[in-house]
């Protein structure tokens, strides 16, 4: 089959873009920058030539948006609303002018639209969205009406031939580098991987293997529309997830940090705190009710495996505590 993924550069759309390609499929990237054939310009924000790559496809996974990895002030937050909300409209437009439309549509979205909570987790049917939570930052709340406005222009493009999938995914771990497992092994293999911020706040998270399979699992599922959770089934606390991780990495050690400590941290790497603080306490309700299997769904084996898989690939950098 035909896979468009508009805004697959990144680390997510790397992972599906090796793995499909891979399998026999023909992968076409939309990018900014192309670097190669399988690489269309686009601009992210309008409709234009690259349109015809989708029509005549047989799906479309839009991943495009501006990093999450950034300091959280008013004009990376507008950019990153308008990078997701206008790319996903100019999507739409694209399925909605082609004479032969993809039959399915998947959206990325995000776990960060439930909310900040420790008490149950969020499926899909009786999770709570965020934006309302007391005694939280408030510009959290801007990342959930991101989040929110991102799902609601795929909700609204005309597109009655294409099944529509919004991907409520959680951080998606994988052994490359740059991308956030390579990161927090960074942290934990330097001996700084401890509980932040006392470390009860949930971390919902996804092995790269199962978010490529629930993405497979999805495109051939057509009685799938609507969000679905892209997590494993046992998110855990952050002091819980970060043990397993030094284990994997077998370091015995890791000092905590304060929400104060964090975040003159998070302004070193020109990142933010809510990355770190936010509760994502976020189960996958629909994926399991349909059977879908998780082949990593618990955190400490998961890690293992990741760890196991980076040493193999690089194993001259195997000890190093650079990710860079």
């Amino acid at each position: 089959m035909k896979v468009v993924i508009p805004g697959g550069t990144g680390q997510v759309g790397t992972i599906l873009d090796r793995a499909l390609t891979a399998a026999g499929h023909e992968v076409v990237v939309l990018t900014r920058r192309p670097a190669h054939e399988r690489q269309v310009h686009w601009d992210g924000r309008t409709l234009g030539p690259w349109a015809d790559v989708i029509d005549g496809g047989d799906v479309v996974i839009n991943l495009a948006g501006r990093s999450v990895s950034c300091r959280y002030t008013p004009a990376n937050l507008q950019e990153m609303m308008d990078s997701r909300v206008l790319s996903a409209r100019a999507v739409g437009q694209a399925i909605a002018a082609a004479a032969k439309p993809p039959r399915v549509w998947l959206q990325m979205s995000t776990a960060t639209i439930y909310a900040h909570r420790f008490d149950a987790p969020n499926d899909e049917a009786t999770g709570v969205i965020g934006g309302r939570e007391p005694g939280v930052p408030g510009y959290w709340e801007y990342s959930v009406r991101i989040a929110r406005n991102w799902e609601r222009e795929q909700d609204r493009a005309a597109t009655p031939h294409t099944r529509k999938v919004a991907l409520r995914a959680a951080m998606v771990m994988s052994p490359d580098r740059g991308g956030v497992f390579d990161v927090l092994s960074w942290l934990a293999r330097l001996g700084l991987g401890g509980p932040v911020a006392g470390g009860a706040q949930y971390v919902s998270w996804i092995h790269d293997e199962d978010f490529v399979r629930a993405v497979e699992f999805l495109i051939d599922r057509d009685d799938f529309t609507g969000p679905v959770n892209l997590a494993a089934p046992e998110p855990l606390p952050h002091r819980s997830f970060m043990r397993a991780l030094r284990t994997a990495w077998r370091m015995p050690v890791g000092l905590p940090a304060t929400a104060w400590m964090a975040e003159l941290g998070a302004l070193a790497i020109r990142s933010d705190t809510e990355l770190l603080l936010k509760s994502r306490r976020v189960i996958p309700g629909r994926l399991t009710e349909a059977g879908f299997t998780f082949d990593h769904p618990r955190w400490p084996e998961a890690a293992a495996d990741l760890a196991h898989r980076r040493r193999a690939t690089n194993p001259q950098r195997s000890h190093e505590t650079s990710p860079t």
